[in-house]
């Protein structure tokens, strides 16, 4: 642990001396080109003291960043591995992230926080900017941003109108287009209205029945209003649609090499979100509404065992509505700029898992289990299939009051932030099962009937929690001599993410409940493994943003000592149960280094690059079977890397203008897959190229991904005592045409 400490603090010294030495570096049109949009920025976030990507519109075309999760390796240290279905995004920051249940990077779309990562992962049309803050975020934006805070911004029809298309063919015969139109009625009035749609057969197949696996249908609309009714208030609007329906999952018996089972297994998908934006604006003060509505509707159906077998098979059902509202008062006197905001949100979700027991999952897990234990009287169950029924509701409220005071004296900048956040969760579930076995006499040796046994068991029950917390974030910057850009900073920062409650759970809470009325031991109960707490961190950075008088270069740098207690980390059971548990690991902790560098040596050439280096452990942790302290935390990348370079080519004939050349490399890995670090995925890299051709309003891009087709690993798992994975996709190239009908110009 000391030895760890003394890492960091020679990092921080390093990071220190060479910021202060590096006041002549240069940088241009990068990564790191920043624009104000965020409400709650008290300050331009080009002049931030904070580790952060931003992605403009000619970055996120030529990486073809088409979903969220396109943005890993390319901001450090920040990781979404691509498994699953559109319910799983997963994020990893700093060594922080869970599987399940609330994510520690909060998303907001167009100033809304979209409250459900489940509803993270879709396509983007027409997005304007993507920006990534790492670290907490938590007394600005309050819950799941103890890890960081994704911000996307849509286009504007105020700054554009026309008509945008987009229509792109690739590997396993994926097609995606969109189609939007763009106009502003009079100077205070413009509106948007667009859609996309994809489709996908996927990259593998089922051997047991030779169907694809992992296709899609996907499509949205977006309608987006803005209004300035007056010279000082300002109304934004967007409403958004979305359906998905996917065939899953490409999972893989490590044991066969096989994507083999038998049940039927798709998630399918509804949403729709409106954001309501009012702003008022009078000089150096300025008030801002922020309101949101979300609704989502879902259904996971899958194969529970992903096995040939007729064990269990699981059908998640959801509705949920989610209001939020945010309030915030800004102003700036001279030096002194200050923020006061309050928030709520209510949410509110009714949903039924149940789990059917098939006739192979009976023998073997029910049984068998129960005839070795006793012999004389065996047991032989009556049906074929049963269910094991749990129906929940769940609603959440939280209110939180928050403040933001920035100073700058001379050189030096003071920005303090403090939030008080109280969140309560109530759970109401209803566990049923209605089935029967008979018991026989087996004495003898011959198989004569003894009983005839009912199960009924009907369970109601309520459970809540509630949560206050205090945090504080307090951050010193210094401008260096030589540019007005360049800055180092030290920030010490409170994260922090609300328990909940493990409905996955319930069906093995029943499964056991079973057991014990045919005299097997309970091996827990609902109190035992429904409820887990709240995770808690202290994160202390230290970095620098240098920009070059002239443009051409930059470098980001910043080293961090997370100390975290009560990680939540989501883990499978062991033996023969079919849920998936989120528990608390007691202390944990994580340091590293994250570089970003941009180089435009000429008008043609650009360089990026960004690495993320995080050493994640246990410090603490303990399950009464076996100690993890000083093993990695899983599922957390200890490195992510990227590397990309630009070339454009001037032609100007009267049938082109430009080629664009792009190639880029993102790395990473290791990845270690359970708390004992048996299992892991080590570092790989994936090629990326592109040649876009453009003239007037249209582009021709030819692309390919992953070229060397590197063969890596994005999940594993175990269940019921079986081993699997999800291998990430093979080599991959399409063509995109865009056409862009600017009237405005």
């Amino acid at each position: 642990m000391n030895s760890y400490r003394y890492i960091f603090i020679l990092l921080l010294a390093i990071s220190g001396v060479f910021c202060l030495n590096a006041t002549d570096v240069e940088v241009s049109d990068t990564l790191h080109e920043i624009t104000v949009s965020s409400i709650k920025q008290t300050m331009d976030m080009s002049k931030s003291p904070a580790s952060l990507t931003v992605l403009n519109a000619s970055h996120i075309e030529k990486l073809n960043v088409d979903a969220v999760k396109n943005v890993s390796a390319i901001a450090p240290n920040f990781f979404i591995p691509d498994y699953g279905s559109r319910m799983t995004s997963s994020i990893y920051v700093r060594g922080l992230g869970a599987r399940i249940d609330q994510p520690v990077v909060g998303l907001n779309v167009d100033n809304v926080p979209i409250l459900n990562k489940d509803n993270y992962d879709f396509e983007l049309a027409d997005v304007e900017r993507i920006e990534v803050l790492r670290g907490p975020q938590s007394t600005l934006f309050g819950r799941n941003t103890m890890g960081g805070l994704i911000n996307i911004y849509t286009m504007s029809p105020m700054k554009y109108q026309g008509v945008r298309f987009m229509g792109e063919y690739g590997s396993g015969n994926s097609l995606k287009a969109s189609l939007s139109y763009y106009t502003k009625i009079n100077r205070r009035l413009a509106m948007s209205i667009g859609g996309n749609f994809t489709m996908t057969d996927g990259y593998y197949k089922n051997n047991h029945n030779g169907a694809d696996v992992g296709t899609e249908r996907q499509g949205a609309l977006r309608w987006k209003t803005k209004w300035y009714p007056s010279s000082t208030v300002s109304v934004e609007n967007v409403a958004t649609a979305q359906f998905s329906k996917q065939s899953g999952y490409p999972y893989q018996s490590v044991a066969s090499g096989e994507i083999n089972y038998n049940d039927t297994c798709f998630y399918r998908r509804t949403s729709v979100t409106d954001g309501l934006t009012v702003n008022w604006n009078k000089g150096t003060v300025s008030f801002s509404s922020i309101t949101g509505f979300q609704y989502l509707k879902d259904n996971m159906t899958l194969d529970q065992d992903f096995l040939p077998l007729e064990y269990f098979t699981l059908t998640q059902k959801r509705h949920e509505w989610a209001l939020t509202q945010d309030f915030i008062l800004k102003g700036n006197e001279n030096d002194y700029d200050w923020l006061f905001g309050a928030f709520g949100f209510y949410r509110y979700t009714n949903m039924s898992a149940p789990v059917t027991f098939k006739d192979y999952g009976i023998e073997q897990l029910i049984e068998k289990n129960r005839n070795e234990q006793n012999p004389d009287y065996p047991i032989g169950w009556n049906e074929d299939c049963f269910i094991l029924g749990s129906d929940f509701v769940i609603p959440t409220y939280g209110l939180a009051l928050y403040h933001q005071s920035h100073y700058d004296l001379n050189r030096w900048s003071f920005t303090l932030g403090l939030r008080l956040d109280y969140e309560k969760s109530s759970l109401d579930y209803n566990s049923h099962c209605n089935t029967s076995y008979n018991v026989y006499d087996n004495r003898a040796g011959e198989m004569s009937l003894y009983g005839f046994n009912p199960v009924e068991i009907d369970d109601y029950g309520h459970l809540n929690q509630s949560f206050l917390e205090f945090l504080p974030k307090l951050t010193v910057a210094y401008r260096l001599l030589g540019n007005a850009e360049s800055r180092i900073y030290a920030s010490i920062a409170k994260g922090y993410k609300a328990g909940g409650f493990n409905t996955q759970m319930f069906s093995d809470v029943l499964q056991q409940r079973i057991r014990g009325m045919m005299g097997l031991s309970e091996l827990y109960n609902v109190d035992d493994v429904v409820s887990y707490k709240p995770e808690k961190s202290w994160n202390y950075e230290l970095g620098a943003h240098i920009i070059g008088c002239d443009g051409r270069y930059s470098l980001g740098l910043s080293t961090f000592y997370i100390d975290c207690r009560d990680q939540q980390l989501t883990m499978f059971p062991d033996g023969t149960t079919t849920g998936r548990i989120m528990t608390n690991a007691g202390k944990t902790r994580s340091c590293g280094v994250e570089l970003s560098a941009s180089w435009n040596p000429a008008r043609q050439w650009s360089f990026n690059v960004s690495y993320g280096l995080t050493d994640a452990r246990f410090e603490k942790f303990d399950n009464g079977k076996e100690d993890y302290s000083g093993k990695y935390i899983p599922y957390a990348p200890k490195n992510t890397l990227f590397v990309g370079a630009s070339y454009r080519l001037n032609v100007n004939n009267s049938w082109l203008d430009q080629i664009a050349f792009d190639v880029n490399v993102k790395g990473v890995g290791d990845i270690y897959w359970d708390e004992a670090n048996s299992v892991k995925q080590p570092f790989y890299a994936l090629l990326g190229t592109s040649v876009r051709f453009e003239k007037d309003n249209f582009s021709l891009n030819v692309w390919g991904d992953n070229l060397t087709d590197t063969h890596y690993n994005t999940f594993y798992f175990v269940s019921i005592g079986n081993a699997f994975l999800q291998q990430g996709n093979p080599a991959r190239c399409g063509v995109t045409l865009k056409m862009n009908f600017n009237t405005n110009k």
